[in-house]
């Protein structure tokens, strides 16, 4: 059983790699998810699918942060 979800861990984790516009975030949230989930009730897929998600609603939320913080620092620039 383990076997299995370390390759589906393995295959999860190489294609969210070959998508990195939404894996930003994702990869490591599915690992901190999954590990807690697996601590919490062998409840590791699930785990990770909600880190996942997680960490790409974090990643999005300071890449926004971030470009209001760059327009707001240029307006005062000619």
């Amino acid at each position: 059983m383990k076997a299995i979800l370390g390759c589906a861990a393995l295959a999860l984790a190489v294609t969210a790699a070959t998508v990195s516009a939404d894996a930003k975030g994702c990869i490591k949230g599915a690992i901190v998810g999954g590990v807690a989930g697996h601590y919490a009730g062998h409840h590791g897929a699930l785990g990770a699918a909600a880190g996942c998600l997680y960490g790409r609603h974090h990643a999005k939320e300071q890449e926004r942060q971030q470009q209001q913080q760059n327009q707001t620092s240029g307006q005062g620039k000619i």
